[in-house]
């Protein structure tokens, strides 16, 4: 039977960045599933439609093709035929993602392919309804969080130092956060929270060595690896 570990929280907490190279460490497969929330909200801005507009984000959906393909082990978002891994790591898209993810139809559309994956594969699933919703009997839960300020400013470090920010964009960030954290606890479709069985760590003021360790610690008290 294939190992699930399950890995929810909210933006920037760190938890694609740490379940990839979890991933890598065990030799699972690594799904993030906010990349395909990502895919499609990119597909409906790209249609130059608004992401909040339910009615029309659900009109796209027969057209869309979202998968996920793995090359030297790194996930690959595939939509429509092209890759679009690269293009959906903006924080527009961010917002984008989190418009389409309150809507059923959309996560409804998504929901097998998730479960398909890990039905199959020993996998490390991170998003923010993986251990409620998508993976509940996931062997392996974690919740991982951290301060909306801590959060915010690892971002903007990030962003800093690729160029793509200024030094005034702290507190955009931070509001930008702080609203996503809103529209994932208070949707009414698989609400972001943390399972009952899952383990919180709660990483403010970690460096992410520290929160590898963590996070290592917790997946072998609770399976052999």
């Amino acid at each position: 039977m294939p190992i699930n570990i399950a890995i929810d929280g909210p933006s920037g907490s760190g938890k694609s960045t740490q379940a990839r190279e979890l991933a890598r460490r065990l030799s699972y497969i690594y799904v993030d599933t906010g990349a395909l929330y990502r895919a499609i909200g990119f597909y409906v801005m790209r249609k130059g439609a608004d992401t909040k507009d339910e009615e029309s984000v659900k009109s796209f959906l027969p057209g869309i093709s979202v998968s996920l393909e793995y090359v030297d082990g790194v996930q690959r978002v595939i939509l429509n035929g092209e890759d679009i891994s690269d293009l959906i790591r903006t924080q527009p898209v961010s917002m984008a993602a989190s418009d389409v993810s309150r809507i059923p139809e959309v996560r409804e559309f998504l929901l097998d392919l998730q479960r398909n994956i890990a039905a199959e594969n020993n996998v490390i699933m991170d998003g923010r309804d993986v251990g409620t919703v998508i993976l509940p009997n996931a062997q392996v839960k974690i919740f991982l969080t951290a301060t909306p300020e801590d959060r915010a400013m690892r971002r903007f470090m990030e962003l800093k130092a690729s160029g793509k920010e200024d030094d005034d964009a702290y507190e955009r960030i931070l509001s930008e956060i702080i609203e996503r954290d809103k529209n994932d606890t208070t949707r009414k479709i698989s609400p972001l929270k943390q399972a009952d069985d899952a383990v919180l760590l709660d990483n403010t003021g970690y460096e992410p060595e520290e929160t590898m360790e963590a996070l290592l610690k917790i997946v072998r008290s609770k399976i052999d690896v």
